[in-house]
C-alpha cells in the first residue's frame, strides 16, 4: 500500500504522488542506504522532511573536507615532526611522545564508544566488562600488532631525525608494498590484479631513485642511510601489523572502537615500559615532558588525532581519492619545505617522486568499479552511514 502510485496517509492525510522529492522520516529510516523512498505524506509513524537531495550534497561536502583534512594533516605531521627533531632547543625523548600520543589514543577511542553507548555509563561500563576485561585472551591477540605499531612510531621519529620531511614521505610509501605482500601471504583468497603489481614495481623503482638523490651524507650528525633502513623497517612493521589487524577484525564481530580499545590496553603498557627500560634515566635526571612545547605537542595530537580523519575518508570517499590525497601531500610538503626548510631537491628525486605518485594512482585505480558506475540505469547509491569504519591504528 504505501508503494502505489497514489497513497493515503494512514492517519488520512491528503494523496501523494510517488514522484513527489519529499520522504518520510519512518521508511528513510528503514533505507539506511540513502535512496528515495518515494515519496510519502506521513505514514502514521513518521513525518515529512526534506529531499534526500540535499544529504547527498552535505555528504559531497564531508567526503571533499575530509580529504582536505586529510592532506593538512599529512602535511603539517611530517613537517612539524621533522621540525621537532632538528629545531634548537632541549631535544625531547621521542618515547615520551610515542607514549604519550598511544594515551590520547585510547582516552579518544573511549569518549567515541561513550558516545555511541547514547551517554549511558552503565552501558558503557557494561561494554567494556564484557569486551575488555571478560576477554583477556583477545588483549593478548592484539599484543602483537600493538607492538609493532609502537615499535613502527618511534622509528618513525628516529627515520625524522635524520630524513627531510620530503623524502620521509616519499620512501614512506613503501608500506603499500609490504601492506600488499603481506595481505597476499596473510588473507586467505586474497588476489592481486596485474595492475596493482605492476604499480608496486613502478613503486619499487621511484623508492630507489629517491634514495640515490640522498646519498648516504652524515652532515650535522644526520646520517641519510640510517634513515633510510628506520623508514624501510617502519614499513615492514606497518604493513605486517595493519594485515595482521584487519584479519583479526575478519574473524570477529567486535566493532573496531573496541578493537581499538583493545590493542590500546597492551599499546599503552608497551610504550610506558619502553620509555622507562629505552630511556628511563634520561626520563628520571631531566623528567617525562622534558623538551616539550607547543610544536611537540602539536606532533602528537596530530598523529594521535589523524586517525579520525582517516575514519572520515574511509566512510565517506575511496581508495583512489584518498591515494591522491597522500600524492598530494607529498607534493604540498615538498613546496613547504623548500620555502621554509632550505630543502634543494635534484633531478633523481623529482623522477622518483612523480613514480611514487603514479604508483599510488594506479594501485588505488579500480576499472571494474568505474565501469560499474558508468554503465546505463546504474543507481546512485550513498556512503553508508551504519557503523564506525575507521582505523585509527593503522593511520600512523
Amino acid at each position: 500500500r504505501a508503494l502505489s502510485p497514489v497513497w493515503g496517509g494512514g492517519d488520512g492525510g491528503s494523496r501523494v504522488s510517488l514522484r513527489s522529492p519529499l520522504c518520510c522520516t519512518h521508511c528513510l529510516r528503514r533505507r539506511r542506504a540513502g535512496r528515495l523512498c518515494g515519496a510519502v505524506l506521513s505514514c502514521g509513524r513518521g513525518s515529512v522532511v526534506q529531499p534526500m537531495s540535499s544529504g547527498r550534497g552535505m555528504d559531497r561536502v564531508i567526503k571533499y573536507g575530509a580529504l582536505a583534512l586529510l592532506v593538512l594533516q599529512n602535511t603539517a605531521l611530517v613537517l612539524t615532526m621533522r621540525y621537532s627533531r632538528v629545531s634548537d632547543g632541549p631535544r625531547y625523548v621521542s618515547s615520551t611522545a610515542v607514549a604519550s600520543m598511544e594515551l590520547v589514543k585510547f582516552v579518544t577511542c573511549l569518549a567515541v564508544l561513550f558516545a555511541q553507548g547514547k551517554y549511558s555509563l552503565a552501558r558503557f561500563s557494561g561494554t567494556l566488562s564484557q569486551q575488555v576485561v571478560n576477554k583477556p585472551l583477545e588483549v593478548v591477540k592484539l599484543s602483537v600488532p600493538s607492538l609493532l605499531y609502537m615499535v613502527q612510531n618511534n622509528l618513525l621519529y628516529f627515520a625524522l631525525s635524520h630524513l627531510s620531511a620530503t623524502p620521509y614521505q616519499v620512501l614512506y610509501q613503501l608500506k603499500i608494498l609490504t601492506s600488499a605482500v603481506f595481505s597476499v601471504l596473510m588473507l586467505p583468497g586474497k588476489r592481486l590484479s596485474a595492475l596493482k603489481w605492476f604499480s608496486l614495481l613502478v613503486l619499487t623503482f621511484g623508492v630507489v631513485l629517491t634514495k640515490t638523490s640522498q646519498g648516504s651524507s652524515t652532515d650535522g650528525g644526520q646520517d641519510s642511510f640510517m634513515g633510510f633502513v628506520a623508514v624501510i623497517l617502519a614499513s615492514v612493521t606497518s604493513g605486517f601489523a595493519g594485515v595482521y589487524f584487519e584479519r583479526v577484525l575478519k574473524g570477529s564481530h567486535a566493532s573496531l572502537w573496541l578493537r581499538n580499545i583493545q590493542m590500546g590496553c597492551c599499546s599503552i603498557v608497551l610504550s610506558f615500559a619502553t620509555v622507562y627500560w629505552q630511556d628511563g634515566e634520561q626520563v628520571r635526571e631531566q623528567g617525562f615532558f622534558y623538551g616539550y612545547n607547543r610544536v611537540v605537542v602539536a606532533v602528537i595530537l596530530l598523529q594521535a588525532l589523524g586517525g579520525i580523519v582517516v575514519a572520515l575518508v574511509v566512510k565517506y570517499a575511496d581508495n583512489i581519492l584518498k591515494g591522491f590525497a597522500a600524492s598530494f601531500s607529498i607534493v604540498t610538503s615538498c613546496i613547504l619545505e623548500m620555502l621554509f626548510f632550505e630543502f634543494a631537491p635534484n633531478v633523481n628525486f623529482f623522477l622518483g617522486a612523480v613514480l611514487v605518485n603514479v604508483s599510488i594512482a594506479l594501485y588505488g585505480y579500480d576499472p571494474k568499479s568505474r565501469r560499474r558506475r558508468r554503465a546505463p540505469g546504474a543507481k546512485d547509491v550513498a556512503p553508508d552511514k551504519s557503523g564506525a569504519s575507521d582505523r585509527l591504528y593503522e593511520k600512523v
